[in-house]
């Protein structure tokens, strides 16, 4: 991950971080705390009056490309050619020009350190998302807490309109994975929750993510060890799964996982 520091150079004053995942290509914008509207960069000024300082990606993106050589531009060939590029690559040309925009006097440095009031807002980053039945979502944060969320009540409170396009598309539900950093969950890849919303939703459940991984941990068998368990061979087991006496709860072709108390159950 790359971090750049936004500098606001007629104010004399950073205005925000800007996040850069290189593995994905994914720009999130972390706006200072104690901007409004008229301080905040203009392209950012309406989500600032909504008090949403943490920026989606797909707006980050786009206040970026704002300040750059557009892969349109006529003789963009040329100017990759000069620049010894093989390929058009936002961060760079960001890079190149330090983000200068004749629209406002901000401009972009690359540091090493995240601000505080970043490492703050990332505690309620996702670290895990797990989905449910009945559009329900099981998800784990940064800072320790699971929560229960129903999609489908979220999307009834009229605030997050995508959710209903997604509960109407069971295919497109069946997308859901988590996003770059942590920030956002998605479906296919186009269809974004923030974190920061899904934190404030939902029913906080009393475990913790290390409940969860020694659930995993202690809760499954590989098809080696429920033949251990049962004194049998794959040949036996295959036929135990043949006639429905024990069920894996995932396939592959170079094994299954069960259940660890299924698999108990067939020893009674």
């Amino acid at each position: 991950m790359r971090i750049f520091k936004l500098f606001d150079e007629d104010n004399s004053r950073d205005v925000g971080t800007l996040l850069y995942y290189e593995r994905e290509k994914t720009f999130i914008c972390e706006l200072e705390d104690d901007l409004d509207e008229w301080t905040a960069p203009f392209h950012f000024a309406a989500f600032v009056k909504k008090g949403i300082y943490t920026i989606p990606r797909d707006e980050s993106l786009r206040w970026v490309r704002s300040r750059i050589i557009p892969p349109s531009r006529q003789n963009i060939d040329l100017i990759l050619q000069n620049h010894r590029l093989k390929e058009y690559d936002e961060r760079i040309f960001l890079e190149l020009s330090h983000g200068r925009c004749s629209q406002d006097s901000i401009r972009v440095e690359s540091v090493s350190v995240l601000p505080d009031y970043v490492i703050r807002r990332q505690e309620k980053n996702l670290t895990g998302c797990i989905r449910l039945s009945g559009h329900s979502l099981l998800c784990v944060f940064a800072d320790g807490t699971v929560r229960k969320i129903d999609l489908e009540s979220m999307a009834g409170s009229g605030r997050y309109n995508d959710i209903g396009k997604v509960l109407n598309n069971e295919a497109l539900y069946d997308t859901c994975r988590l996003g770059t950093g942590g920030y956002y969950i998605t479906f296919n890849d186009s269809i974004d929750i923030p974190s920061g919303a899904l934190y404030g939703e939902g029913v906080l459940l009393p475990v913790s993510p290390e409940d969860l991984r020694l659930m995993v941990i202690h809760g499954l068998l590989d098809t080696t060890s429920a033949c251990d368990m049962l004194n049998c061979t794959r040949q036996n087991l295959s036929y135990m799964m043949g006639k429905g006496a024990i069920t894996p709860v995932v396939t592959g072709v170079k094994g299954n996982l069960f259940l660890r108390d299924d698999v108990l159950r067939n020893m009674w």
